[in-house]
Formats: C-alpha cells, sequence, structure tokens
C-alpha cells in the first residue's frame, strides 16, 4: 500500500498547538493538615454524644432539651461528612 502524503497545513496546526501555554489556576494537592482529625472528630463527638444520649435513657449529655440532642449528634457527623467531602 502507497503511503500518504501528509499535509502541510496539518503539520502547521501541530506546530502553533504546541506554543499556545494554557493558564490553570493552581490549587493544593494537599488537604490541610488540620482538616483528617477535625473531621474525624467530628464523626467521633457525633457518635458519643447519640450513644450518650440512649445509654442514659435520654437525660444527657445535655438534659432538658431532650431529642433536640439527637439534632447537636447528628450535627457533628454533618460536620465531618461535610469536611470528608473537601479531603483530597
Amino acid at each position: 500500500m502507497p503511503k500518504s502524503k501528509l499535509r502541510k497545513k496539518v503539520v502547521e496546526k501541530r506546530a502553533h498547538t504546541q506554543d499556545v501555554v494554557v493558564h490553570t489556576p493552581h490549587e493544593p494537592l494537599e488537604s490541610p493538615r488540620w482538616l483528617a482529625p477535625t473531621m474525624v472528630a467530628g464523626f467521633l463527638i457525633g457518635l458519643f454524644w447519640i450513644v450518650t444520649f440512649y445509654v442514659t435513657q435520654t437525660k444527657y449529655p445535655v438534659p432538658g432539651i431532650g431529642t433536640w440532642n439527637m439534632v447537636i449528634g447528628f450535627g457533628f457527623i454533618g460536620v465531618g461528612f461535610t469536611l470528608a467531602t473537601r479531603w483530597r
């Protein structure tokens, strides 16, 4: 089979595209050092808060607010999940 000829236009386009410099914003490649410990702490504090609420038959960790203790516990867990989405 005969070899097809390269066109000049293709060669010129390739040479032109190599000269173009694309500027991209530089983002950090790693997470901050505080992110992972804070994320894990949020998970554990939330878990501990909910377990304490159930084990003490809804009297603690903050007496008098009732089932809002569950909201606080899940709030800590939500903070942990929010930080987990930013972890690289």
